[in-house]
């Protein structure tokens, strides 16, 4: 179909979209109808696109036929998202945007039919303007490969250069003296002028050095390693039934050499599936449930979840643990009806009910999706929606908003908000969004929420949950009118038409009232930490590109250990300004070589230093650090002045976490290192902002994930869980890679020594590259050959032409290939178990340069001895009757056989992994080469071509001769001697990693290999628990048993703390672990009364890993005496042993340590500007109905470091009456039993405040000196004589030093403060 832009054309149900169009009507009200983007952003959930109002009545064709209107738009462009036009018609304009467009790629779904009017038509589409021309990817080893070939054909053109002034010097010398008998050929008139054609017969004839097969038998060798990823059952995902898959065939043994890893967040380390897990609403904190230990739920076991039965539209899948969120909503909590009400009308979610009350949400992101189900399930019920209304029920009873506008959510926004009218007649306006941007657009009377709220926020970030902010502000009838015009005017406007929506936007979006916040867990997928645990051994540097705000990124880092307690320091970068940023890489790169006095020593550190990618001492350094950087911080440390630098700091730490970025910061960082680490980069995401990432490394690998497929679609690679990227790495890049670097060796050797005899040959054939009987037989002492009755025939060169066509098709092509295709050099769980293996794939040691001229003299020394000694010895050889061996086609036959045999036993000596496949074809190889060379020299092939195959019969009489195979044999031996002694050498004077891994087999994991004699006993010393593994015994070679063997040191002896958190609460008694304890371990504490006859009570112990500590909880019946003393013992078991701790004597009340007081907070009180006021509430566990707290205070100006500490507080709550003026004051507060029984608590967090101030006044006094006035440096320094002070003060006889501190850049009233302060102490 013939499209062009004007046509209005129909589509049906499930057709693809064949242009851009402008959606004018469809079967849908309202002209609504429903796409599915598939195939533009890899989003599977349906979309909504709506025709203006003025176009959706024009159903019927006839008045389709008399539409004219006028589209005015933007030119074509590559934005999916953004559309800007105007139409008109009728003396009127209409503002156009994305969603009444329908745009090629796109497929209906759900509608009927719709009409479109032809925007954009074949490559003017947004589709087609996307499909740019994809960057080709090549390997490091492809490009290494093209300067080895055209330094082979730089090789081949000086043989030839060498051969052709040979063959002229020859023919000037000797060959004229034979002109009689063996004139030149016709045209050949000078010696010179046959040098000149030598050269060309040598290109012909020595070509076969130039590696032309070697390129398709590294495609074929790829296709099979990309079809053992494919086939690969421990990389298939049975839940979703993915399995993995190689997209790309180019890339296989890149994967063994991979150095840095960036890794998507959300979807990639998690799993991205949504659960709605707590939240904030007017300051009160819901989801919080405590196990039986005291600690939050996710340490222990969970209660029963929250019973929804009283929705019949809840959803049965979602689950909530804290049931005071639902009393809150059935006892009418005005703030929470609100805060999921807004939930319920602030989205762009799709409600489709398949049948009578089963509701299903389809939502553009999970994040929608699980904030609307939270509120469906506690009773605020999406239905349904229109372009113009939003049904919700709400506690049963349907109610019905007039939408008035939606502000769309983007990337720079990052809030979404929509304008509803309720049945009631009032205008609201709803948003929600990131807590970065809302914040700062709440409305001043909103503070002291918003500092409990970002308290609540921090702490969710922190437990790693993604966090989101809600707001209102309600609307009058006048303003919103005015702004819906001025709305409807910009989105009219034919230019800057989104910047002016922008300001609108951002108009009405201030002045908020704050509502509360929500967190939602997305938890790691399984195997992630152990996976990055593993990689992070191979020496691959992972780094995490996140768009999650820092606190989240970074607890996801401690999950998934790629920060972990042990290392030295974790960096945090959080400059606003250059200077700032600059200054921070800087005091990180001091800390790091000031905390590494030694550089290392080894291999692995001289090898660092010699390499070229290492562009920085501090990539040697000792320790492990990390580096946190924000996404406004990344963007100045992107700039090209300061790029070197962060690189450099980023490159020294261990794991690196980029937070808050955007899709393009996250292609900007992988360029970056690819530009001057020259490393090979692997991306990894699963998400559309993914693809830039993706397709900038080196190598891209799709999470088939919830986020739709185009980063799938984008990828080298791709597969459901991101534990594959270990297996991916470990076993198949690393054998890719290996597989492939003794394939270009094996390869390079075979060639050089089969071409190079034809070079050495020329020395004795007169140069002539195409060789005459009678030079031969003066080679060989003057002896005649069998047929010299052909003497003045040309004869070709050493080896017979059929062995020449032959030797790379049929006789070495196969084995090399099962060689390149099969070969391990160590089983795959070994691969896993040793990480280290995968380095010298990041060293490139196996193929390089030197690797290369290693193989061509190898090559070359066979190709020596694979001529001089068939020719030494057929210089005086004679056959069994006596006549003489020294034939042109005996000497052929002998060194090919010698050339077959020699290959085939160094392929041999190579493989390292034999199957059937490379039996078949080594040996497969053999035995076809004798089988084709006595055909070719049979009679029969004779009779049938006398001119090609003329020898009958030689194959046969030469190989007849004992002398000959005695020769084959000696070539054989002396060209593999060489290999076999040095490789036994190597192995025992300096193996590889690979070579011991090998070596030990079939011994445990712990690479123990011992001899016994029969009835021995084995004992194994100094053992430690990461020696614990699977150990297997033998005798004479046969395996007897196998056993898993654990290893545990003795434990630890318990030092035990106790606390009790309340009267109330049972006592909680734990003690640290340094170190892991292992899975037999067994903790137990007993308690009785002192000076008591009765059994103590037993209670066992948990080990929380997190924590890394023991926890044993000691019930307390009610009633108990708190002044009766107890006795603890603890004990703790394993294989190894047991250690018991010191018995401790504790009573109930000597034990009680509070939690921290909640909510602290500081106000400034008016008119004193000396004051502060600190309020304070109790921990959620003490019960102060019974038992009250006494409190202790501590303040400090900053800033100072020493603070001022009142106690004996009893209220919550306390007035500071000496605070400094205008100086911002840190507040804590701790808390102990009234009387005094236990410990305090530890001290609350902080909390600051200012003191009131006004800036007319000026005041002065004793001490230190504050005033509204200071000056540039905010300090002075005035030194009194001793003579002014009285008699009794005078013993400083060096004079008193008075610091004044003045806070304006005024400088006369900070000298009239200092001089009125001075007069005050002189007087």
């Amino acid at each position: 179909m013939n499209v062009r832009v004007g046509d209005i054309i129909k589509l049906e149900n499930n057709q693809f979209v064949a242009a851009d169009l402008l959606l004018l009507c469809s079967s849908e009200p309202h002209g609504l109808c429903y796409i599915e983007t598939a195939e533009l952003d890899g989003e599977t959930n349906m979309k909504v696109r709506q025709a203006i109002p003025v176009t959706s009545e024009l159903g019927d064709t006839s008045k389709l036929a008399r539409f004219d209107g006028e589209v005015i738009c933007e030119p074509p462009n590559n934005k999916l998202d953004k559309f800007g036009g105007t139409l008109y018609w009728k003396e009127n304009k209409y503002p156009l945007s994305n969603q009444n467009m329908l745009l090629r790629g796109c497929v209906l779904r759900n509608t009927e039919w719709c009409f479109g009017l032809v925007i954009f038509a074949g490559p003017d589409t947004k589709l087609m303007q996307n499909s740019g021309r994809t960057k080709f990817k090549r390997t490091s080893i492809d490009r290494l490969m093209n300067t080895l070939v055209l330094w082979i054909f730089g090789f081949l053109v000086c043989m030839g250069v060498i051969l052709a002034i040979g063959n002229a010097i020859w023919e000037h010398e000797v060959g004229v003296c034979f002109q009689i008998y063996l004139p030149w050929d016709e045209g050949v008139h000078s010696a010179f002028f046959s040098g000149f054609l030598s050269f060309w017969s040598y290109i012909i004839i020595l070509n076969t050095v130039v590696p032309i097969s070697l390129y398709v038998s590294v495609e074929v060798i790829r296709l099979g390693h990309s079809y053992f990823i494919n086939w690969d059952k421990k990389m298939y995902c049975a839940k979703r039934r993915t399995p993995a898959e190689a997209r790309t065939t180019t890339l296989n043994e890149e994967l063994g050499q991979v150095e840095y890893i960036f890794s998507d967040k959300t979807g990639t380390l998690t799993q991205n599936i949504m659960v709605f897990s707590k939240c904030s609403v007017n300051g009160h904190s819901y989801g919080d449930v405590q196990d039986m230990l005291g600690h939050k739920a996710e340490l222990g076991e969970r209660p029963e979840p929250v019973d929804f039965s009283f929705n019949p539209l809840a959803d049965p899948r979602f689950q909530f643990w804290d049931p005071s969120l639902l009393e809150a909503v059935k006892l009418g909590d005005p703030h929470v009806h609100e805060f999921f009400r807004l939930l319920s009308l602030c989205h762009t979610v799709m409600s489709e009910e398949k049948s009578e009350g089963e509701l299903y949400y389809k939502a553009q992101s999970p994040d929608e999706g699980a904030l609307v189900t939270a509120a469906r399930n506690f009773g605020f019920v999406f239905r349904s929606r229109t372009p113009k209304t939003i049904t919700v029920h709400e506690l049963g009873q349907a109610i019905t908003y007039q939408l008035l506008a939606i502000l769309d959510f983007n990337n720079i926004r990052k809030r979404m908000s929509v304008i509803v009218r309720s049945p009631e007649g009032k205008i609201r306006l709803y948003c929600k969004g990131a807590d970065t941007i809302l914040l700062e657009r709440l409305h001043p009377v909103n503070q002291d929420l918003t500092n409990v709220t970002t308290d609540h926020l921090n702490e969710y970030a922190g437990e790693g949950l993604r966090t989101l902010v809600l707001a209102y502000k309600d609307l009058e009838e006048g303003y919103y009118q005015d702004w819906s015009e001025r709305l409807h005017r910009a989105g009219s406007a034919p230019e800057a038409r989104e910047d002016r929506l922008a300001r609108l936007y951002d108009e009405v979006e201030h002045d908020m009232m704050l509502l509360g916040a929500t967190a939602i867990e997305d938890k790691l997928q399984q195997g992630v930490p152990e996976t990055i645990a593993i990689l992070t051994l191979a020496n691959i540097k992972i780094w995490v590109l996140t768009g999650d705000k820092q606190e989240t990124a970074v607890n996801i880092g401690y999950s998934c250990k790629m920060l972990t307690d042990d290392m030295t320091e974790v960096f945090v970068i959080t400059g606003h300004t250059v200077l700032e940023v600059r200054e921070e890489l800087r005091k990180a790169r001091e800390k790091m070589m000031d905390s590494s006095r030694s550089m290392g020593n080894g291999f692995s550190y001289q090898e660092k230093l010699s390499s070229s990618k290492l562009t920085s001492v501090l990539e040697a350094i000792a320790g492990e650090y990390a580096l946190v950087i924000n996404g406004h911080s990344l963007a100045h440390a992107l700039e090209a002045d300061m790029e070197v630098e962060f690189l450099e700091t980023a490159c020294a730490c261990k794991a690196v976490i980029c937070c808050r970025v955007t899709p393009l910061q996250k292609a900007q960082v992988v360029e970056l290192v690819k530009k001057y680490k020259k490393a090979v980069t692997l991306a990894i995401g699963d998400g559309a902002n993914d693809v830039s990432m993706i397709k900038t490394a080196h190598i891209g690998v799709g999470i088939s994930g919830q986020e739709g497929i185009q980063a799938v679609l984008a990828s080298d690679y791709s597969f459901s869980q991101f534990k594959f990227l270990q297996r991916l790495l470990l076993v198949h890049g690393r054998w890719s890679y290996l597989r492939m670097c003794k394939f270009l060796c094996y390869f390079f050797y075979k060639n050089f020594a089969f071409t190079m005899v034809h070079f050495w040959f020329g020395f004795f054939c007169g140069f002539s590259a195409q060789v005459r009987c009678w030079l031969l037989t003066l080679a060989v002492g003057g002896r005649q050959f069998l047929w010299e009755s052909r003497a003045q025939k040309r004869i070709p060169t050493v080896y017979d032409q059929y062995f020449i066509t032959l030797y790379n098709i049929v006789y070495t092509s196969l084995p090399v290939l099962a060689m390149g295709v099969f070969d391990q050099d160590v089983p795959e769980q070994r691969s896993m178990e040793y990480p280290k293996l995968y380095e010298p794939g990041q060293l490139n040691l196996l193929f390089n340069k030197r690797e290369f001229f290693i193989c061509i003299a190898q090559g070359i020394y066979t190709s020596v001895l694979m001529f001089f000694i068939p020719y030494g010895v057929f210089a005086d050889a004679t056959r069994d009757d006596g006549a003489q061996l020294a034939d042109y086609q005996s000497f052929a036959v002998t060194v090919a056989t010698s050339l077959v045999i020699v290959v085939s036993v160094q392929i041999g000596l190579d493989t390292g992994f034999w199957t059937a496949i490379n039996h078949f074809f080594i040996w497969g190889s053999l035995a076809a080469y004798f089988a084709i060379l006595f055909t070719m020299h049979s009679d029969g092939l004779f009779q049938m071509f006398p001119n090609q195959f003329r020898f009958v019969g030689n194959a046969q009489n030469t190989l007849a001769q004992p002398t000959v195979w005695l020769t084959i044999a000696l070539t054989t031996v002396v060209c593999i001697m060489p290999v076999v002694a040095f490789r036994f050498l190597k192995l025992d004077l300096k193996p590889e990693l690979s070579d011991t891994v090998e070596e030990r087999g079939a011994a445990a994991a712990g690479g123990r290999s011992r001899q016994l004699a029969e009835g021995n006993t084995l004992h194994l010393r100094r053992l430690r628990y990461e020696d614990s593994g699977r150990y297997s015994c033998s005798a004479g070679g046969r395996p007897l048993r196998s056993l898993r063997l654990l290893v545990e040191e003795p434990p630890e002896t318990p030092r035990v703390s106790c606390y009790r958190r309340s009267h109330d609460k049972d006592v909680l008694c734990e003690w640290p672990q340094r170190a892991k304890p292992s899975p037999g371990t067994r903790a137990t504490l007993w308690v009785k009364r002192r000076f008591s006859a009765e059994n103590a009570t037993e209670q066992r112990c948990r080990y929380f890993s997190k924590a890394r500590k023991f926890v044993c909880r000691v019930k307390v019946p009610p009633g108990a005496d708190d002044t009766k003393p107890l006795v603890v013992s603890t004990c703790v078991n394993n294989g190894a042993g047991g250690s018991a701790g010191e018995d401790r004597i504790i009573t109930l009340s000597s034990v009680l340590k509070p939690d921290p007081p909640l909510n602290v907070t500081v106000e400034a009180l008016e008119k004193a500007p000396q004051r502060l006021r600190v309020n304070w509430s109790y921990p959620s566990s003490w019960d102060p109905r019974f038992y009250w707290l006494r409190f202790q205070v501590r303040y400090r100006p900053e800033p100072a470091q020493t603070f001022t500490e009142v106690d004996q507080v009893t209220t919550t709550w306390l007035d500071i009456r000496d605070a400094w003026r205008g100086t911002r004051h840190v507040v804590q507060v701790r808390a102990q039993e009234e009387f005094g029984h236990g410990t305090w608590s530890e001290w609350s967090r902080e909390a600051v405040g200012t003191p009131w101030t006004d800036p007319r006044d000026l005041t002065s006094e004793m001490g230190p000196f504050s005033s509204q006035f200071p000056t540039e440096d905010g300090t002075y320094w005035v030194t009194l004589p001793p003579e002014l002070f009285q008699e009794d003060d005078a013993a400083d006889a060096g004079g008193a030093v008075v610091e004044a501190s003045a806070r304006s850049t005024a400088s006369p009233y900070a000298f009239l403060g200092i001089a009125l302060f001075v007069g005050i102490v002189v007087r």
